[in-house]
């Protein structure tokens, strides 16, 4: 059996995608799971893997911010 590795990238976009969800369930008082099915259903996630490598430089702030007028946007309340 083959082992693939991930390269560079692909790990830490996985890394920065895993933790702005975790922030934005502890920002939004929301279970992990609720999390990300409302990020999901509202195009949070695609929002964050298309801009990924913009908003990992920036405050988590503004990227909580910027998701929740995103998935906003989309029909989400919250």
């Amino acid at each position: 059996m083959e082992l693939q590795v991930l390269d560079k990238e692909k790990s830490d976009k996985i890394s920065f995608v895993t933790f702005i969800i975790t922030e934005f369930a502890l920002a939004y008082k929301m279970e992990m799971q609720e999390a990300y099915r409302y990020l999901k259903k509202h195009g949070g996630l695609n929002y964050l893997s298309e801009h990924w490598w913009a908003l990992h430089t920036d405050n988590k702030f503004y990227t909580l911010r910027d998701l929740y007028n995103v998935c906003y946007e989309n029909g989400g309340i919250r």
